[in-house]
């Protein structure tokens, strides 16, 4: 008996459109693994016109969520990468401050590859807060930047930094969209939120959207290798997970290249038609 799991696929094509199915069977008895599903429509998707991740560390930013910043890019969009500290506490064999500032570096180069920016905030790294002043310095940089999207960690994660980033961002999209509260900018609000497929978030990570990022994928991996732990320098080969990952989620989108995104617990219901 064939599993049924509730699929959105979302494909970025030529010229910034995309096409985004309803929820669909996909495993249905009508529908062939591996095949997208029927009547899909295509039109102008403004919620990848901007699109900012927001990661614990800077590896995160770019290995996990850096894809759909690049696609943004690639399509005359705007995207940014926010990272929570710099993660300078990655090494065992590195000074913490060295280590930070090749951190900083590397997420620089990076975003220049791909045309985006690179953000940072500087909390201790394994020691990020989930505070108001946290939480309203993710509202700030929201409100300045003004992403359609936000891509950030799934709160399933053995690691405290993804939890409290995923804690922070939740709140700060809340602040930053109410105009009653008072900031340097005006309030915006995000369109959509996504959580990223991450190898340590992965507790009860369930995909619903898939996006083709084949156009991008060699210019994104050629990024994250600009980061000293890319190949597995600190014990864990990201390079190999993440380009295989991106294989894997292809091939059961029917692209040649994906990523896997999960939607909000409230969002995974909802019909989105295009144009």
């Amino acid at each position: 008996m064939s599993p049924t799991t509730r699929r959105g696929f979302l494909a970025l094509t030529s010229g910034a459109a995309v096409a985004l199915s309803a929820a669909t069977d996909f495993w249905g008895a009508d529908q062939l693994p591996g095949q997208p599903p029927s009547g899909t429509t295509g039109g102008q998707n403004k919620d990848f016109s901007n699109v900012m991740a927001i990661a614990a560390h800077p590896g995160d930013a770019f290995f996990a969520m850096g894809a759909p910043v690049a696609m943004a890019a690639h399509f005359g969009g705007q995207g940014s990468l926010l990272s929570l500290s710099l993660g300078e506490r990655g090494s065992a064999t590195i000074p913490v401050e060295q280590y930070g500032s090749m951190q900083r570096e590397a997420g620089q180069k990076a975003a220049a590859l791909i045309g985006a920016k690179a953000l940072f905030l500087q909390y201790p790294d394994g020691e990020i807060p989930v505070n108001e002043e946290a939480k309203f310095a993710v509202c700030d940089l929201i409100r300045q930047h003004k992403p359609s999207t936000i891509v950030t960690h799934w709160k399933g994660s053995w690691h405290k930094d993804h939890r409290a980033c995923h804690d922070i961002v939740e709140d700060a999209i809340f602040y930053a969209g109410l105009p009653s509260i008072d900031r340097k900018d005006p309030a915006h609000g995000v369109r959509r939120l996504f959580f990223a497929d991450n190898w340590e978030d992965a507790k009860d990570f369930v995909a619903d959207t898939y996006l083709d990022i084949t156009a991008v994928c060699d210019r994104w991996l050629e990024a994250c290798g600009a980061f000293p732990m890319w190949r597995g320098e600190n014990g864990f080969r990201y390079n190999d997970y993440y380009g295989s990952l991106a294989i894997g989620r292809g091939c059961l989108s029917n692209f040649k290249r994906a990523v896997a995104l999960m939607s909000p617990e409230e969002e995974r219901v909802r019909h989105i038609q295009l144009p």
